[in-house]
């Protein structure tokens, strides 16, 4: 018969062991984004998926659908670095990216507006031996008319294209918009189309640049399905729950969306431009609330056999009310669109553009404005390209020498001339011109 001190023994390996088999378990999961049962082997080829750190009480929310944050400055950029496990760009990548180009790095650089990447040096690395890559980007078109803040991925894309001599693809999820609004598919296609003519407008090179519209090309191209259908595979229905909250409500067109967005990150999903290479290194410079779905698909890349896509990911862009929204196509308010007149961006800077100045005349000449919360202020950091000009701007705000309604008279001449400007541009984009850009063709270039 066992002693007591022998069960107590015997109780505390048995103790032991469970607890080595629960972790065993987790770590299962980890490892194949699966549960473990016995006796079924994990599906062959899938992986676990990044979802970055676990959002805690008080952090900013970001993710593809809703930016929000309490602190009147805007999301806290580095903490969100850290939580999405990306690399803040630093000096040192600035310096290095003006020393490969040989050019001036574009403000949205040298102003930490793109702020954090993904394998950037890995690019550098390859250009340097003269390996080239190529450019993604894209729309959802969810409305007819774009406002400003759409155009910062495509004023950065554009600059990218030009110092490096690469093409681009542009993707409009036209798709995406169906799935996710109260919208026709006409309406979706309409709003794509009229969206590709501001895109366009930014002054995108039609023999380096091809955009496209989900619902035309993936019909028409085997090869991009094909990769659609190969990330699809390889990512569980409980991966993308936890990547983008979907829940079981969701219709199943949301939940294989993802795969569509993460496809064009391979060159063989355009053989009319890469012919059947796959290892065509991609480079994507979007905003950072889409990094969920590039974090999928950099988990993804290298076990269906291709290179993972490097980002460059920027700052959202206030809402005119303040830094703790982005700004929204769907609340005429929060927007500068790329339509309005220079009477409309004139009253609705005056009128809703959030100050960071202070509630009399007196007070703001004593004690100075806040720049770090002021709208005014955080636009022209985007639109006016003369540093000194803006650093002039910032410490006189701070110092109270300029008041806050001629600080919003600076935004407005800055704001007025560039916007009138972009719709003379749009004028002259013909329905042949889109139809040129958005036509399946080999790009001049050669790999």
């Amino acid at each position: 018969m066992m002693s007591s001190k022998e069960a107590l023994s015997l109780k505390v390996d048995i103790d032991a062991a469970v607890q080595l088999l629960l972790k065993m378990k987790v770590d299962y999961k980890q490892v194949t984004g699966q549960d473990y049962k016995a006796g079924c082997p994990p599906v062959v080829g899938v992986v676990s998926i990044d979802n970055g750190s676990a959002v805690e009480e008080g952090d900013d929310q970001v993710d593809p659908w809703t930016v929000s944050t309490s602190n009147a400055k805007g999301v806290d950029y580095d903490k969100l670095i850290v939580r999405f496990g990306s690399s803040k760009i630093d000096q040192e990548l600035v310096d290095r990216i003006a020393r490969v180009t040989g050019k001036t790095p574009h403000h949205f650089l040298r102003r930490g507006i793109f702020f954090s990447h993904r394998d950037m040096h890995q690019i550098l690395d390859a250009y340097e031996k003269q390996k080239s890559f190529y450019l993604y980007t894209g729309r959802g078109p969810s409305s007819e008319a774009m406002h400003v803040g759409h155009l910062i991925p495509f004023i950065f894309t554009k600059w990218l294209q030009d110092v490096f001599d690469v093409p681009l693809v542009i993707q409009l999820t036209d798709d995406e918009k169906y799935l996710w609004k109260d919208l026709s598919q006409e309406e979706c296609h309409r709003y794509a189309v009229e969206n590709a003519k501001d895109i366009i407008a930014c002054g995108f090179d039609v023999n380096k640049t091809f955009i496209f519209s989900d619902m035309d090309y993936m019909g028409s191209s085997p090869s991009f399905y094909r990769n659609v259908v190969k990330i699809q595979k390889h990512v569980t229905f409980n991966q993308v729950k936890g990547i983008f909250g979907f829940t079981d409500s969701d219709c199943i067109g949301k939940i294989s969306f993802p795969a569509i967005q993460a496809a064009p990150s391979f060159s063989n999903s355009f053989p009319q431009i890469f012919g059947d290479r796959k290892d065509v290194q991609c480079l994507i410079p979007c905003a950072i609330d889409q990094d969920p779905y590039f974090r999928m698909t950099r988990d993804v890349a290298p076990r269906i056999g291709y290179p993972k896509p490097a980002l460059l990911h920027s700052t959202f862009f206030p809402a005119l009310q303040g830094a703790q929204t982005k700004m929204s196509a769907s609340d005429a308010n929060s927007s500068i669109f790329l339509t309005d007149t220079p009477k409309q961006i004139k009253n609705k800077v005056n009128k809703h553009a959030f100050s960071g100045g202070k509630d009399t005349i007196e007070e703001h000449r004593k004690f100075g404005g806040n720049p770090d919360v002021d709208v005014s202020f955080m636009y022209l950091t985007f639109f006016l390209e003369d540093d000194e000009q803006l650093e002039k701007i910032r410490q006189d705000y701070s110092s109270g020498a300029l008041l806050t309604g001629e600080l919003k008279k600076c935004l407005i001449e800055t704001l007025q001339p560039m916007i009138t400007a972009h719709q003379e541009k749009r004028k002259l984009v013909t329905d042949e011109t889109v139809k040129q850009f958005m036509s399946p063709r080999k790009l001049d270039f050669n790999y």
